[in-house]
């Protein structure tokens, strides 16, 4: 332990010699962070013997604390690591396969966990301290920061990232996967292509935006999208006419709130074929409604939900939240506007799979209905439980598909 304090003191000094060489009034590259540490490195080689893997352990350690992650780098690196909890700056957890472990290492000071928030703040133009003291943000690779910090944070900052992977998931691979079958799979292609407004829902952590990406690759190349998100993690291909649009909180510096609202009535200005929100969490799911019915068919979107019967309810009661509309009328417009729904749920072991695939038939009663077409049975396996009713657009698809043929 005393050996360990030692090092860990020296390190600090080693960190705080090397801020001072940086301190140059100016935003240095990376090259020349890396030609300061190399050259610190090499000064403390001469007076204490370090073998080449120490050296690099240290020059790596030295870069990661005033530029990259500090000790949750090694974690942000490892592919199969999807989730980092940082719960103060002793308890940090991370999850690994879908099992939650705890990390063995931790941030020398409260202050050095605050300096990587303030980092990853300032990257992304973000604000936060005891005046503001939650931040969503991400990373320069998409993943997803949630920070919480003094004096909501009892025991010091919280920091959770959520890990995406470098390529977007597609789905062929979410096949292979289990998460859903090839027939399921092919059948939702169809409906992306034909034009059909699907709503991704199902828990926290059950892959909604991976399972969005998925299907947005179904959606014609020569289409003009528009995606609207709190924070940036949609990663579509393929689609040359895409915008992508992000709001921004209100900000101490006078910067006022742009809203998911705001971006949706902007969005209707822009001319786009489809709109695809990244989450509805809130009274924009009035606005998105009105989206739905005003011809903007084939438009996608993910919200929470328990399940599927659930998913119908939550979005009239968001909906209500913006908007003085009788409940009758936002169902009507439900049912009007959103034909199928999705709902993932995430196993014991952490693997993320389609509970069910249901479409809304209309409302009786003064209920949105919804029937069930794919269902996961108690053997495991998704089955086929129901046949599309709403066939218009999908047999216009398909009549469509076989003259193509025919011209080729």
């Amino acid at each position: 332990a005393a050996e360990k304090g030692a090092r860990l003191r020296n390190f600090e000094e080693l960190r705080r010699q090397l801020l001072d060489r940086l301190d140059t009034g100016r935003e240095l590259e990376e090259a020349e962070i890396r030609e300061a540490i190399d050259n610190l490195v090499l000064e403390e080689g001469r007076t204490c013997l370090l073998s080449l893997k120490e050296k690099t352990e240290l020059r790596n350690a030295l870069f990661y604390s005033v530029r990259g992650l500090d000790v949750l780098q090694e974690l942000a690196e490892d592919p199969q690591v999807t989730e980092i909890m940082a719960n103060g700056c002793r308890n940090i957890f991370f999850e690994k396969g879908g099992v939650i472990r705890r990390w063995d290492r931790g941030f020398s000071s409260p202050e050095r966990l605050e300096d990587v928030i303030q980092q990853i703040a300032g990257r992304c133009n973000r604000t936060v301290n005891e005046q503001m003291p939650v931040m969503d943000a991400r990373l320069a690779d998409g993943s997803r920061v949630n920070v919480v910090m003094r004096p909501v944070a009892l025991d010091g900052p919280v920091l959770t990232i959520r890990k995406f992977p470098d390529r977007p998931m597609t789905m062929d691979r979410l096949v292979s996967l289990g998460t859903l079958t090839r027939e399921a799979a092919d059948f939702l292609r169809e409906l992306v292509e034909a034009g059909y407004t699907i709503l991704v829902g199902g828990g926290t952590s059950t892959g909604k935006t991976t399972f969005l990406n998925a299907l947005s690759a179904f959606i014609p190349a020569d289409e003009r999208i528009v995606t609207i998100e709190d924070n940036a993690e949609l990663q579509l291909q393929g689609i040359e006419n895409l915008v992508r649009l992000e709001a921004r909180p209100e900000s101490l510096q006078g910067g006022r709130e742009i809203s998911i609202r705001d971006l949706i009535r902007t969005a209707l200005r822009m001319r786009p074929n489809r709109i695809i929100i990244g989450e509805v969490r809130g009274a924009e799911a009035g606005d998105f409604l009105n989206c739905l019915n005003t011809g903007h068919e084939g438009s996608l979107g993910s919200a929470h939900a328990n399940s599927i019967q659930d998913m119908a309810g939550r979005l009239e009661m968001m909906a209500l939240m913006g908007t003085r509309l009788p409940a009758e009328v936002i169902r009507r417009q439900i049912a009007a506007g959103i034909q199928v729904l999705i709902h993932l749920e995430r196993d014991r072991e952490g693997r993320r799979k389609v509970e069910e695939i249901g479409e809304i038939t209309g409302v009786q009663e003064g209920e949105v209905q919804v029937a069930s077409l794919y269902r996961r049975a108690s053997t495991g396996e998704l089955e086929r439980t129901g046949e599309l009713q709403k066939r218009r657009k999908l047999e216009r698809y398909r009549k469509w598909c076989r003259r193509s043929d025919r011209r080729d």
